[in-house]
């Protein structure tokens, strides 16, 4: 066979098993997530139906003396719950009567404090915690937070894109990496969590390296992190600090990840 039509069907072979690779990692689990989702019987049918209540995971700030950080993430609303989570921070100061919650949202103000409860549901859907600190080490890290919330690069008005970022979990990303401490990774679904100002970078850990082309595509090693490979939002790896699967639209499915 000529050389030309060798190195074609070569070529063609590779992007078929490509394509084979991306249908089984990314498109049959995105399928069967919005099969399971669409038949669900809990959903919102409005933001204004919604149940934006506590979830009861945080004690009453009153009643707690000590100094308590906290990420949530919970799915948001609708169809795009099927492939998506938005995080949050809260953090309370040593004899604080009261948490303070940071979102950033694509409405108002671009960094919101104090928008809802700080473990409430998200559109109906319970918070998932990713990280609970208290006592002394949280006391420490608050000051750092409030910084790196302060500055957010993204911050203003028309600055918020939903997809693929910088949204809600770029801004939780963002915090993370200002302050490494935070040593907890978040949800495989927490879309917009892989988008980089830049091209390379360090994963919000600082344990290991992260490559994006623009959020669309990607590519995470981290020790906190796993391994884990970003196509188009849709999030697929393995943690092996943590053993567990990153399934996409799925999440993670394994040993729990949260960092108490």
């Amino acid at each position: 066979m000529p050389a030309k039509p060798r190195n074609t069907l070569c070529v063609m072979i590779l992007l078929l098993r490509v394509l084979l690779l991306v249908l089984v990692l990314f498109i049959v689990p995105l399928a069967a997530h919005a099969l399971w989702w669409a038949a669900r019987d809990d959903l919102a049918p409005s933001w204004r139906a919604a149940d934006w209540s506590s979830a009861k995971l945080l004690p009453e700030a009153s009643a707690e003396p000590r100094a308590i950080v906290a990420i949530y993430a919970a799915r948001v609303g609708r169809w795009r719950g099927i492939f998506a989570h938005h995080s949050w921070i809260v953090v309370k100061e040593a004899g604080a009567a009261r948490y303070t919650r940071f979102d950033k949202v694509g409405w108002g103000s671009p960094v919101r404090t104090n928008g809802w409860v700080p473990d409430g549901r998200w559109f109906g859907n319970a918070p998932q915690p990713i990280l609970l600190l208290q006592g002394e080490e949280a006391a420490r890290l608050i000051p750092k937070i409030r910084a790196a919330v302060a500055s957010y690069p993204f911050r203003n008005g028309g600055e918020y894109r939903a997809w693929p970022g910088p949204n809600s979990n770029t801004f939780v990303a963002h915090v993370m990496r200002e302050v490494p401490e935070l040593d907890a990774p978040l949800p495989p679904t927490a879309l917009g969590k892989d988008w980089l100002a830049s091209w390379i970078g360090w994963t919000p850990s600082h344990t290991g390296i992260q490559v994006s082309a623009g959020g669309f595509f990607g590519l995470s090693v981290g020790w906190v992190e796993g391994i884990e490979v970003n196509f188009l939002g849709l999030v697929a790896g393995v943690d092996l600090r943590r053993p567990a699967l990153k399934i996409p639209a799925w999440g993670r499915v394994g040993v729990e990840s949260v960092t108490w």
